[in-house]
């Protein structure tokens, strides 16, 4: 795998002394246990919590408790509860959790249901996280359901992991794609590989594949072709992974996302919360310009994502981070003027927050618009946001995936694969969608949007069919995973 930083103060001779210890793998005092853990995996502090941009170097003092009073052990031999002793499969659910990601988020969710249904409600389920905080504002850790924070250096704390659980699920839709940076790629790469190694069975779970380097592609199709079963929520991207070379066995479905339906006491959320906005357009943006995170000993705190990964900050990207701004700030201006909507700034990460920000204060019209993040309302509320608009400028995927229930008329800027291959399946391609390279891009979205509300009947019928096609694909999910579990002799119901 890819040379990735070690914690200061841990060099690889330690490193490989905690990997073989026989207390740890073995067994012994639970408490010597979670000492030895503490050394191991301990966390790194962002530096978007008030530190400086190196104080993350230095923060390797917190436990993520893999253990807890009471409930099973995820290390070492099986306590009396532990569901393995019983027959009941760990499950270990590797994905981009926790980020106060709304699209991230609905998956999770919706995941955590499938596995339900599939291998009962004593099925330990553990779900590993940068941000202990944020998940437990949408995943309550009960029963048999473990969150397992790790640190942001991450290769010892995903083997330990992946060794101690029976299937290894890869559950983040953006899989098999380098466009928000290698590290995250790696991290499910390196899931898979610990999986092989272990010999534990892996399932890439309605995962997508789009743009790689190509140093990238050959990680990529070394390791995925190791995993036991990979299902793609696109038919390009199973056509993508096996034109890179990946052999893995494949089934094409549709996004999880599909399925996931708000609770009911959010029903017309939208109008309760901004009861004075009679109709509201909205606009889920996103710097694409920032990406992808880099590996980098330090650099401005203004750029860590979360030491050591930093956001690009060059001239050029700067530049056209500026005129994305300024283009969807002057289309919102041209909604609230010639059509008299209000303008919901929509931030599907609550990282796209400062950039939300950014545009409102470009606009003319700001005081008809607010800003809606995910970091303030959770999975539900956000999809009920999304469904009450009356039409939708994006370029986040779930933010069009999660509307179409509602068929909210869209169009979107989009920065990669994901957003062109959706609107591909369904039919609205050539009509909506505009790439953030052209630079005629801002021009051509006024001429969408207007086509948008004049022909707002056909849009909503082709929205109406393409959403019909993906829940119906969105139900084999459930039934390949139990499938799955049988031929692999998990305990399944």
């Amino acid at each position: 795998m890819p040379f990735i930083l070690l914690p200061p103060g841990l060099n690889r001779l330690q490193l490989a002394d905690h990997c073989s210890c026989k207390d740890l793998l073995q067994g012994g005092d639970g408490n010597h246990r979670e000492s030895i853990a503490r050394e191991g995996m301990a966390v790194t502090e962002s530096c978007a919590g008030g530190r400086g941009a190196r104080s993350g170097a230095g923060q390797w003092n917190r436990l993520p408790r893999l253990q807890q009073q009471g409930q099973p052990a995820l290390q070492g031999r099986p306590s009396r509860s532990d569901p393995a002793q019983k027959g009941w499969p760990r499950i270990l659910l590797v994905g981009y959790n926790g980020a106060n990601n709304t699209g991230s988020e609905a998956r999770l969710l919706r995941v955590i249901d499938d596995v339900r249904a599939v291998f009962g409600p004593e099925a330990l389920i553990t779900v590993p996280t940068l941000n202990e905080r944020n998940l437990r504002r949408y995943v309550r850790e009960e029963g048999y359901l473990r969150i397992v924070p790790i640190p942001a250096v991450y290769p010892l704390a995903v083997r330990m992991l992946v060794k101690h659980h029976d299937l290894i699920m890869l559950i983040e839709g953006s899989c098999y794609m380098d466009t928000w940076g290698s590290p995250l790629l790696w991290a499910y790469l390196l899931a898979t590989h610990c999986a092989h190694s272990f010999g534990r069975p892996c399932l890439a779970y309605a995962v997508d594949a789009g743009e790689v380097s190509g140093f990238n592609r050959r990680l990529v199709r070394r390791e995925g072709s190791r995993t036991d079963l990979i299902i793609t929520r696109t038919r390009a991207a199973a056509d993508r992974l096996v034109s890179w070379g990946v052999t893995a066995p494949m089934e094409v479905t549709a996004d999880n996302a599909f399925a996931f339906s708000p609770e009911a006491g959010d029903s017309g959320f939208l109008r309760r919360a901004w009861p004075e906005a009679p109709g509201v357009a909205g606009i889920a943006v996103e710097d694409v310009f920032r990406w992808p995170v880099t590996i980098r000993p330090w650099g401005p705190r203004a750029y860590c994502y979360r030491w050591p990964y930093y956001y690009g900050c060059s001239r050029e990207g700067c530049l056209s981070s500026d005129a994305l701004a300024a283009g969807l700030a002057r289309e919102a201006d041209r909604l609230v003027e010639r059509y008299g909507k209000y303008i919901a700034l929509i931030c599907m990460e609550e990282l796209d927050g400062p950039f939300a920000l950014k545009v409102q204060r470009r606009m003319r019209s700001a005081g008809r618009s607010r800003i809606f993040s995910a970091g303030e309302y959770d999975a539900s509320k956000m999809t009920a946001l999304l469904r009450g608009l009356e039409l939708l400028i994006t370029s986040r995927y779930h933010a069009g995936v999660l509307s179409l229930a509602a068929q909210v008329p869209q169009t979107a800027i989009g920065h990669d694969l994901r957003i062109w291959d959706l609107y591909g399946d369904l039919g609205i391609r050539d009509d909506y969608f505009g790439g953030h390279c052209d630079p005629a891009v801002y021009d051509k979205l006024s001429g969408r949007v207007d086509r948008l509300i004049s022909d707002r009947r056909s849009v909503r019928g082709a929205l109406r069919r393409g959403y019909e096609d993906h829940v119906a694909r969105e139900g084999r999910n459930r039934e390949l995973l139990r499938a799955f579990a049988e031929s692999h002799r998990l305990v399944a119901n």
